[in-house]
Parts: structure tokens; sequence; C-alpha cells
């Protein structure tokens, strides 16, 4: 999930059809809420709903000034973003993706210019001295072979097609026992999850990178909108069922933002949920209320516009308004509320300047099942971009902490001796 912030609509979004107002109207006067926002006040309550819930095109926001030749090697002259200030290692995706580089850490910012210089690591593709617009990434790497690792392109039945995927075997000569499944953000693509392969791997995991409906590589779902989670765990359980046949006997899912909250439908809801032994979540949403009254908020809208959007998510004459096929069951969706239901051992890792999802509901669900339930916060990452600040201490947690969950069962005694030691 690049951002839950509603992007810049279309023409169409724009300027809502007079049909479409009174169907606004005639909502609202059938509905609980009538008066409680005039037509004006609907018109963007239906915007918003529609915006997160509609895929969008990424957007060149990233101003490229030029890129110079350094002591150790090109170096690139940005505009100071929120982004661009942070020090790690990120993309930049330019030439409407088709160019790729991985940028480094920051050499010089000129809080009076709003410039910042910063390493070029590699140009993966496209000629970045063109670039004058760019989208910041924190997908570092283009495809598993940037890493070092070989990697299978195989397809997963969903419905509507195949989603195409990327199998890393632990080991090339059999299936590992466990099976991490890497599961991207809204926006995102299966690019996210190479940051944590080499740590899957490390601990004798497959890895398998999927993608899954509206993302771009699998088939879209038949309305054309995002779930937010309540229907994209079908495609989740769709790659474990593909893990399971080709060997694997436990799984393990990683999630990023949106992915985060698939990843928590897929261990409460799938079949296969006594075969998942371990959630790790990066930035995830936890509740969507909460997400989606963040960026109204954010965005100067009015709390009951704000609410009145959420409503029509969630109530089945919202349809019509949304293009959904179906309403959205936030409640489903709220684990702060279902603390207590999580049964499945989760280590959450989020940044507590995420301006983007909140950290609070993370902080929360921790404090409420403390026995499945780790929270491990990072300072200065936003959203999604902890393992980019700090790759050594992600990968030391994340370790660490599966090693305690993959111990043998039957060895509780075990996992004490597994502690990479600090964060």
């Amino acid at each position: 999930m690049a951002s839950t912030t509603p992007p810049a609509s279309d023409a169409a979004d724009k300027k809502l059809s007079l049909r479409t107002k009174w169907a606004i109207a005639g909502f609202l006067a059938g509905g609980t809420i009538a008066g409680l926002v005039g037509a004006g006040s609907s018109a963007l309550a239906v915007y918003f709903a529609r915006r997160v819930i509609t895929p969008a095109a990424r957007h060149e926001d990233q101003e490229v000034l030029a890129v110079i030749r350094g002591d150790k090697g090109p170096q690139v002259i940005l505009a100071a973003t929120p982004d661009s200030t942070i020090d790690g290692v990120f993309s930049l995706f330019f030439s409407g993706g088709k160019g790729h580089a991985r940028i480094g850490r920051i050499v010089s910012y000129s809080p009076a210019e709003q410039t910042v210089l910063r390493e070029v690591e590699e140009v993966y593709s496209g000629d970045l001295s063109e670039a004058r617009r760019a989208w910041w990434s924190g997908a570092t790497y283009p495809d598993p072979a940037a890493i070092g690792l070989a990697a299978e392109d195989v397809d997963i039945m969903v419905d509507g097609g195949n989603a195409p995927a990327w199998l890393i075997r632990a080991e090339a000569s059999a299936a590992a026992p466990v099976c991490a499944i890497m599961v991207h953000g809204r926006g995102a693509t299966r690019l996210e999850g190479l940051r944590a392969v080499r740590t899957a791997r490390e601990l004798g995991m497959d890895s398998l990178l999927i993608s899954y409906r509206n993302d771009g590589l699998a088939p879209s779902a038949p309305d054309g909108r995002y779930g937010l989670g309540s229907t994209e765990w079908r495609d989740v359980e769709a790659a474990i069922e593909f893990a399971v046949d080709r060997g694997a006997q436990e799984i393990v899912l990683f999630g990023w933002s949106m992915g985060g909250a698939i990843s928590l439908q897929t261990a409460d809801l799938s079949k296969h949920r006594h075969l998942i032994r371990a959630l790790v979540l990066d930035a995830p949403v936890i509740n969507w209320v909460n997400v989606m009254a963040h960026h109204a908020e954010m965005n100067r809208i009015p709390y009951n516009v704000g609410r009145y959007g959420q409503m029509m998510l969630t109530h089945p004459l919202g349809r019509r308004l949304t293009g959904l096929s179906a309403p959205v069951d936030l409640k489903a969706m709220d684990w702060e509320a279902r603390a207590v239901e999580l049964r499945t051992p989760t280590l959450l890792i989020h940044s507590v300047d995420d301006d983007y999802v909140p950290f609070g509901p993370s902080a929360s669900l921790a404090e409420k099942n403390p026995d499945m339930v780790t929270f491990e916060p990072f300072d200065g990452a936003r959203h999604t971009k902890e393992w980019n600040v700090d790759p050594e201490r992600w990968e030391r947690l994340v370790r660490a902490w599966l090693q305690r969950q993959l111990a043998p069962r039957n060895n509780p005694g075990k996992a004490a001796n597994t502690l990479a030691g600090p964060a």
C-alpha cells in the first residue's frame, strides 16, 4: 500500500454526474443519517469512498534535478521531500516505470535550496540522467537476480485466471518444509517482498512472492475494486494451496500495509489456517476505520463526511455509488476490537512516524494480546520503509523472532537458544 490517501481523481470523479448526485440524494433520504450531510458533502463522501477502493496509477511526484559524477560514482540531486530526505536505501522509478535506479545514502542536504544529494548505487534500467520526474519507493530491487537468487516463474490459479509469482527455493534440490508467502501492499507489487527473501532463506524457508487481484499482474476482480483484504485473501489462499501442493508443510505470511490486512484475513478465514505458523507484518492495516478517519482528517474532510464514506463501503445500498460488487465488512477487519481472537503468533513492525497507516492500532493489538503479538516500533521510516532505513535491525528482529516461532513445537526450550541478540 503505497498510500491510503485518496489519490488525484480522474475527470469522471472530479465532476460527478447529475444522475449520480440524484442517486446520492436518494440514498441519503432512505438512510439512517438523512440530513447529516448536504448534497455537496455527499458527493465528496462518494469521491472519498471510491478512491479508497479504486486501484490507481502511480504518480511521478518526485522531482529529479540532475545527475552528477561523484568521487565514488554517480550521484543524483533531488528536490527535498519527506521521502527523499530519509537516509537509507530506496528506489526511484521513472519514465512511467520503465526506468529503475537504486538510491543510496544522503551525501548532502541543503534546507535553504530544498535539495538533497544522494548516491546512485545502481541503475537497473533506463537513463536516470534524462529523468525529470520519478516516484519514490521502498521496493529496492527489480527482480530476484538483483539479490543474487534464482527464481522460478510460476502461475497460481486464482479467480479469473492465473496470477504470476516468483518461487525462490531455499535449497535447489527439494521443497523446504516451510514456505514464506510475501503479500505486498496497496498500489505496490511483488517487488516489495524481495527485501525479506534473504532472511527467509537464511531460516531455511522457500519464498513465494505473489500477485493478487487488481495489482496489475494478477487478473482484476470483476468489479475492479479493492476489497481491502476482504476479497484479496482468497488469492493468498490459492497461494497456500500452491505451496502445499509443492511440498510445503507450514506457512509463514509476510504482509506489508494492506498486505497485512490481507494476511490477517487469511489467518482468520483460510481452510489452511492450521498450517499458518506465523505472521510477519510491516506497517499493517489493523483497523481500516482508523486509517480512513486519519486520511479524512489529513485531507480536511469533515468528520461526518468521512463517516458517511465509510458507511457507503459497508452498506449494501452503497454498491451503486462505489462500484463494489459486495459491501466491505470493516468490523470483521478491525483487529483492535478482535484482538483476543487472533491465535496466530504475529510480529508487528511499524514506524511511529507512519503518516499513511498510523502505528497506534499495531501497538494496541500487541497490548491487548501480548501472548500472540509482538510489537517492534521503528522511528523515521514513514510507511513500509522500516527495512530501507535499517535493514540490519529489521533482518535481525525478524530472524530472531521467527527462529523462536519455528523451533520444534515439542522442544520449547530450544527457542531460548536461538536468539540473534538484542535489536
